[in-house]
């Protein structure tokens, strides 16, 4: 037996026990959950530095804050989410009473990725902890400060038969997917999304699948565009664009083009200054490997804003593109950096239509005052979740569901909707003894008409 093997076994153990199934144990582990958190910052926030440059405004906002914000609700509703939901019974089984009783799933695996990699740890985690299973966490190498501290953290907050973190690359993740594990949850990109599936299929095991995809922001004639343009560039260059939800590219209407590009511009030197890459609060690419991928896009389309970039300090200036078409490389794949291509349309039917031809986005952001316009946008096209006249700040609200449509993913977390992923919902029909109608037995000679009336 393996350690990856002895560490499931480990979980089980734990699990069998029955000491996560009280309300009580799962408020106490989310507790501890954030008190580490708590004292664990100053070393939480330093790893978000140099592994990706945040700065400790953006480390707080974008990952510590929102995790705290997680626990807050499911420890405030996890109790009411665990009672037994009555439920009205058939009438050809009266008397009965009818629930259904959420229940842990048992030992989970969860993999994160290394954009966000307190949040995208820490906040399923919650979810799993609430629902009352155990888990075994696998950072992303890649982050690899950050990993350390998470490890170090969880490790003196839980005992390893309810936590356990596993450090390393590929090699380790094929090792934990080996494994029989009650449900994977996966954060990172479609392609990896695919692996994990396999994998999961050979167990029969559920996944949830948190990826990305071109997330696009669709602005009309109607739109505040010097307001659009401020929320866009702030979107889009949190963690230096390296965001699952970051607004991927801009269609907008061909005669706010102009004005849009000014405004970005502009945008980006009220809060970054004249020399963005400059300033210790524009982050960093995570490593050679993305760097190189997203200069070759800067090779293709016209730079109208940045279009430079520092190997030394692996930043790239905030970048617009114009003179993009679809079948431009930049809008092959998930950009994940500073880069925003901006497309016109002529009409809003157009644009639609564009965007309903391509794999459903995780996110879609829509600026108008138009009502019909929203109206549209939100009836017509397919995503996983989104903001009108905003972007990105959908995810930070704990009562939303978030995850993926089609290729953007499968499952949701965040609040009850993570209690209920990490659980069960089992139904249980409690029968009367004290009756026991005998239209159901044989023989059926002449009890049709009665069925006939009871069931229609």
């Amino acid at each position: 037996m393996n350690r990856y093997e002895e560490a499931l076994e480990r979980q089980r153990r734990f699990f069998d026990s029955g000491a996560t199934l009280s309300p009580g144990f799962r408020r106490a582990a989310l507790k501890r959950l954030a008190d580490a958190m708590k004292v664990f910052e100053p070393k939480l926030l330093a790893a978000l530095r140099e592994d990706l440059g945040k700065s400790p405004f953006e480390a707080y906002a974008t990952e510590l804050g929102v995790v705290y914000e997680e626990i807050r609700e499911l420890r405030a509703h996890v109790e009411g989410w665990m009672r037994p939901k009555p439920v009205r019974g058939p009438l050809t089984q009266f008397p009965c009473r009818c629930t259904v009783r959420p229940e842990p799933l048992g030992a989970v695996l969860i993999l994160s990725p290394w954009n966000y990699p307190v949040q995208l740890t820490l906040a399923p985690l919650a979810a799993a902890l609430a629902a009352g299973n155990c888990a075994v966490v696998k950072p992303s190498r890649y982050a690899a400060r950050t990993a350390a501290v998470l490890e170090d953290m969880l490790r003196d907050a839980f005992p390893s038969g309810l936590v356990t973190v596993f450090q390393g690359g590929a090699e380790e993740n094929r090792a934990l997917l080996a494994l029989p594990f009650d449900h994977i949850f996966f954060t990172g990109s479609p392609a990896v999304g695919r692996v994990v599936m396999e994998a999961a299929a050979k167990h029969l095991t559920p996944v949830t699948l948190e990826l990305g995809g071109k997330s696009p922001c669709l602005i009309d004639e109607t739109a505040d565009i010097a307001l659009a343009a401020q929320r866009i560039a702030w979107g889009k260059l949190l963690n230096a664009g390296q965001t699952c939800v970051a607004p991927d590219y801009v269609l907008i209407h061909e005669t706010m083009l102009h004005s849009f590009v000014r405004e970005y511009a502009a945008a980006v030197r009220r809060m970054y200054g004249e020399e963005p890459m400059q300033n210790p609060e524009y982050g960093k690419i995570i490593n050679e490997k993305h760097m190189e991928r997203l200069k070759g896009l800067l090779q293709r389309g016209t730079p109208v804003l940045g279009g430079t970039y520092s190997d030394r300090d692996r930043r790239i200036a905030p970048t617009v593109l114009t003179g993009v078409s679809w079948d431009s490389p930049v809008m092959q794949e998930e950009i994940f950096g500073p880069i925003l291509p901006v497309l016109p349309y002529r009409s809003f039917s157009q644009a639609l239509a564009e965007i309903r031809r391509r794999p459903k986005p995780l996110a879609l952001y829509v600026f108008t005052q138009d009502a019909e316009h929203r109206r549209r946008a939100l009836r017509e096209v397919s995503f996983g979740g989104g903001c009108v006249n905003d972007v990105v700040v959908h995810l930070t609200n704990p009562r939303l569901p978030f995850g993926g449509v089609g290729e953007s993913g499968m499952g949701a977390y965040h609040g009850k909707a993570g209690f209920l992923t990490f659980s069960h919902q089992k139904s249980v029909l409690d029968k009367s003894t004290r009756v026991d109608l005998p239209v159901r037995y044989p023989p059926y000679t002449g009890k049709l008409p009665l069925v006939r009336l009871l069931m229609r």
